[in-house]
């Protein structure tokens, strides 16, 4: 995993999709739904401690009267400052106004984690490709269905759209 240079706060974000309950529960691998709650609990505090934003992203049903139970993001995750986006397809950049929110903030760089690798993560960041950002995937903090979907993801497609690092490579520039 080639790490990338260090990351500028004031244009990169951490994105981190479907970190919800009833997502984090499900039988996940190669790691368990906490282990990747874990990884991006301290990704976003680095984010934060950086002054970089964070960008939770969770799915609602379209169409239905009341989501399922646990449809929130889990609890403590999110702080005043990050930006929740509700989605209500697989990525999250169709019709959520994220890339101008992320626009507006002089976003370039976008760091992903989360729930499912070869799902959310995935269809968002092909979408963050198609609009011309850099993407970096951290891949100790996502985690799929099956452990040969994630490595589908991790090993095939991200390299052609980023970095795949390890959280631990994480590093920002210093001002």
């Amino acid at each position: 995993m080639t790490a990338p240079d260090a990351l500028d706060p004031a244009r990169s974000a951490l994105v981190l999709v479907d970190l919800m309950d009833r997502i984090v529960a499900l039988p996940l691998e190669p790691r368990k739904g906490t282990d990747v709650l874990a990884a991006a609990d301290e990704l976003a505090a680095a984010f934060r401690a950086a002054g970089a934003p964070v960008v939770l992203i969770r799915v609602e049903r379209p169409g239905v009267a009341e989501q399922p139970p646990g449809s929130g993001l889990v609890a403590g995750l999110r702080h005043d400052t990050d930006l929740e986006i509700v989605k209500r397809t697989i990525g999250g950049f169709q019709s959520t106004g994220l890339d101008e929110h992320l626009r507006e903030r002089g976003i370039t760089t976008l760091v992903f984690g989360g729930i499912a690798t070869n799902l959310g993560v995935e269809s968002t960041a092909r979408a963050a490709a198609d609009l011309g950002y850099d993407l970096v995937f951290v891949e100790d903090a996502m985690a799929a269905l099956t452990a040969a979907e994630h490595e589908a993801s991790v090993k095939l497609d991200f390299p052609r759209l980023g970095s795949v690092v390890l959280a631990s490579q994480i590093k920002f520039t210093t001002a």
